[in-house]
């Protein structure tokens, strides 16, 4: 399925030099693979979340506290701790013609740092500065490299997040090996996109952001980054429209309506459906006519209009001889769902029922008789409606409202309540879990983006616990002028 040109790309990470299974184990962790093994790939897209600029190069006289600065010094000597006080910091004193400077480290080995800076040498120290009892000082140095190594030092170099055990110079030093195995790739993008946008290629993105030749060059908003992130979008859009090309959706019932329903519904609305509502009414219907399943979320703010939506998606069952089923998070929602829709649906001669944990005895089971019967068209409820005494004669559409409150499992069985049962999920929370699932072609979409006309406008303010008695009093005086308060 993947063109050999990739596989470099997604050959193991323990294919590149210096990656031992130990280090494997912490990028499998860093990059967060679970059990498969780290690819190249991930190390390429483990994008920096920073960077650092090693371009400043002054004398000692001109650094400053908390400064990150490149310095040429003079090793003038090493004051290694005292015996016994292993503790101690190793002090190494170095100048320039302008200024001294300490540069400090603990723990460290007398041969390492003779080694690495011996008396008398000119070395470039990088590292942020600082003062100490008057004294500047630089405690552990980034970098410190000799004058025929200075031009291997980059000036600009690339922060990642890491994990413990990880070192940034050992991911940097991975993530350049990882950019020599990127593949010359034929562009994808159209050219004069590519060219308006000012992006550069696939490649070049990925060299300019882990090695960035100027800080600016690694942001989010430059050139480099954002045709990576266009690639993702559009690769993912790309990905779904196959997906939803090659979707096999469960078979089902075709639940063709008349229509006769809907039209004396909106004959009864005090107001008119918005066009948003006009067309998820049309998707839906489109959809219950189809002999495949439909499985559909009603996405729409509150106040949007999903009610009304969804009883003409019932109407459109109750005209083909079925029957719906509503169900809600809550009571108090499951009841207020019953307000709105009775009085429309009995205008259209539909029987609407409530079913919740009120709901007992005599009142329950004939409740349950008319349903098993067909009587009751449509039966509004909470968990209750998915229980296994609840038996619909003919269930032909599952609503279930605030669909993120539900479990999959949830909605499932109340979809089993009936032979190839059509579902529509509704949502005015378009929370992370419900936009994967209709990203990942699980469910079509319908979104409404107006609200009705006439609609009052919403005054939200959020007051504070100490101010409980202002609230109180705000409501009296509203029920005093004739208003109607909600308050749960």
């Amino acid at each position: 399925m993947r063109p050999a040109v990739l596989n470099a790309l997604f050959a193991p990470l323990s294919s590149l030099a210096g990656i031992g299974p130990k280090q494997e184990k912490l990028y499998q962790h860093l990059l967060g693979r679970g059990e498969a093994p780290a690819r190249v790939v991930d190390l390429l897209f483990h994008l920096p979340s920073g960077t650092i600029d090693r371009r400043a190069r002054p004398k000692l006289r001109d650094v400053s506290a908390g400064q990150l600065v490149t310095v040429a010094v003079r090793i003038d000597r090493h004051r290694p701790p005292p015996p016994r006080r292993a503790r101690a910091p190793y002090l190494i004193y170095a100048s320039d013609d302008t200024g001294d400077i300490v540069l400090t480290y603990f723990n460290a080995r007398k041969d390492y740092l003779d080694k690495l800076l011996p008396v008398g040498a000119v070395r470039y120290v990088s590292g942020t500065a600082a003062i100490y009892d008057g004294m500047l000082q630089m405690v552990h140095p980034d970098r410190v490299v000799s004058e025929t190594d200075l031009a291997k030092l980059p000036l600009v170099e690339p922060v990642y997040p890491l994990t413990e055990g990880l070192t940034l110079n050992q991911l940097r030093r991975a993530a350049d090996a990882a950019l020599t195995r990127v593949p010359s790739l034929p562009e994808w993008q159209e050219p004069s996109w590519l060219a308006r946008e000012r992006f550069p290629s696939f490649a070049e993105a990925l060299r300019t952001l882990h090695r960035p030749p100027d800080p600016v060059d690694a942001l989010p908003e430059r050139p480099a980054w954002a045709r990576l992130a266009y690639d993702e979008f559009l690769a993912g859009q790309v990905a779904l429209a196959l997906v939803r090309a090659h979707l096999r959706r469960p078979s089902g019932r075709a639940t063709p309506g008349t229509g006769q329903l809907r039209k004396k519904l909106v004959a009864a609305l005090p107001f008119a459906l918005t066009p948003s509502q006009t067309r998820a009414v049309a998707d839906i219907t489109a959809d219950l006519a189809k002999p495949e399943r439909m499985l559909r979320l009603l996405q729409g703010d509150v106040g949007a209009g999903k009610t009304v939506v969804a009883l003409m998606a019932a109407a459109t069952a109750v005209e083909a001889g079925r029957q719906a089923a509503f169900m809600a998070p809550t009571e108090l929602l499951a009841r207020q769902h019953y307000n709105t829709v009775a009085p429309l649906a009995a205008a259209a001669g539909i029987n609407v029922a409530i079913l919740t944990g009120r709901e007992r005895g005599a009142e329950r089971n004939h409740t349950l008789e008319r349903l098993a019967l067909g009587d009751i068209h449509i039966l509004i409820g909470t968990h209750a409606l998915f229980q296994e005494e609840v038996a619909f004669r003919d269930l032909a559409l599952a609503i279930v409202d605030e669909q993120h409150r539900f479990g999959v499992h949830q909605r499932l069985a109340l979809a089993r309540k009936g032979e190839a049962v059509d579902v529509l999920v509704m949502t005015a929370t378009p929370i992370p879990r419900t936009l994967v699932l209709t990203y990942f072609g699980d469910m079509d979409i319908s979104e409404l983006r107006e609200k009705p006309a006439g609609r009052a406008p919403i005054d939200t303010r959020t007051v504070p616990l100490e101010r409980y008695q202002e609230v109180v009093e705000a409501v009296g005086r509203a029920l005093g002028e004739g208003a109607r308060v909600y308050w749960v």
